[in-house]
């Protein structure tokens, strides 16, 4: 690193992702950390790493970044294949090089990296799902990982920065990472917490955007084994068929497909109650909070979770939550929405029937999840990322 004054300090940082067509919790996490880095560190300057071959409107699609005037952003036009395949080999370009001489470079997730030594290396572990449930992902998936070497990755990074205090027992268990190497640092996007429902006419034009019904349960997020939605779906058959529930209720699975969704496309066709489970693709980001508040519950039965920003979403939008009691999930919800077995199909019935049926079970815990969701966005403003 170099001998440089604080005030003079220059931070690079990988952005790649924030050219992704369809933003993911990862997408989302590198902006909310590049707002933190730029309120907090008016007098540092940021340089932001792009990639891609075909063009992109750079600045309309990160018109955000225009309030700042200590960012600037080193846009490349190498084709993707071709820098990954020299950065795994060759371990050359640096990046950090590309970006002139910075005296930390950031990288908000795993991805094909070269960073000089001098350099100090920070790096954010989102989990370690992909060590903890390899059988839930494509063999593609588990090669990009192979090559990718995240472990190798984790060692040779001076600083990790990891989203739940579950991902950090994890790196010290499974990569066997020292303590004091890891920072936990839950930065998440800025969500608008009010009791004050969307104006009718907007919930009514959502509505009818998505097709959506009356009464519905939602999940919402990738599609794909991981996120336990196979269970999700046999819960509710069983309600359809042996709970003394409103007929009207519908399941939505809203969300873009990810690794091995077909099995869970084909589990869905081949039930008997397809025609009121409703499939839909990635939602709009203006249109989330109405899609929520117009569900009578989310769930969100995942195997595994880094954070879980969904479930974080649906309570700062007042929808009750039944989510999983594993991984990191606790940290997030704690005691303000209903945690099960996600293994166990007759919790997860017993959790629906309960708020579906039950209005003051139902509104407790709209309250609680307001009050968790406040607490969790208070505790990532409060963070502070370069300490």
């Amino acid at each position: 690193m170099h001998n440089q004054s604080d005030q003079k300090m220059t931070i690079g940082l990988d952005g790649r992702c924030l050219l992704d067509t369809n933003y993911t919790g990862v997408s989302e996490y590198t902006v909310a950390m590049i707002k933190k880095l730029l309120q907090d560190n008016p007098d540092k300057q940021i340089v932001i790493f792009l990639n891609s071959f075909k063009s992109y409107d750079i600045q309309r699609r990160l018109a955000w970044l225009r309030q700042y005037k200590n960012v600037q952003i080193k846009h490349y036009h190498i084709p993707s294949k071709f820098l990954n395949l020299s950065l795994w080999l060759f371990k050359f370009p640096k990046i950090d090089k590309m970006l002139g001489n910075v005296d930390v470079f950031i990288a908000p997730n795993i991805s094909f990296l070269a960073i000089s030594r001098k350099t100090k290396f920070i790096l954010t572990i989102h989990d370690l799902s992909f060590e903890r449930f390899k059988e839930t992902f494509s063999w593609q998936r588990r090669f990009w990982h192979f090559i990718i070497n995240p472990r190798a990755l984790c060692q040779q990074a001076d600083k990790i920065w990891t989203v739940s205090h579950s991902t950090k027992w994890d790196l010290k268990s499974l990569y066997k990472i020292s303590n004091n190497k890891i920072k936990v640092k839950p930065i998440v996007k800025e969500l608008k917490i009010t009791s004050h429902k969307c104006k009718e006419d907007r919930l009514k034009r959502v509505q009818e955007k998505y097709n959506l019904p009356e009464k519905f349960i939602l999940y919402l997020g990738t599609v794909e084994p991981r996120k336990n939605i196979v269970n999700l779906v046999r819960a509710f058959e069983y309600l359809k068929d042996n709970k003394n529930i409103d007929k009207k209720y519908k399941l939505i699975i809203a969300g873009q497909l990810g690794w091995q969704y077909k099995s869970i496309i084909t589990y869905i066709k081949q039930s008997r109650f397809k025609n009121q489970i409703i499939l839909t693709n990635f939602i709009d980001q203006k249109d989330k909070k109405c899609f929520y508040q117009l569900a009578t519950v989310f769930v969100y039965p995942s195997l595994f979770e880094g954070f879980g920003i969904p479930v974080l979403e649906a309570m700062s939008n007042g929808t009750p939550v039944i989510t999983s009691n594993n991984s990191s999930i606790p940290e997030v919800v704690e005691r303000a929405g209903i945690m099960i077995n996600p293994d166990r199909v007759d919790d997860l019935i017993d959790a629906l029937e309960l708020i579906i049926t039950d209005k003051k079970i139902r509104e407790y815990y709209i309250k609680k999840g307001f009050k968790q969701a406040k607490k969790i966005i208070k505790r990532g403003r409060e963070i502070k990322l370069l300490t």
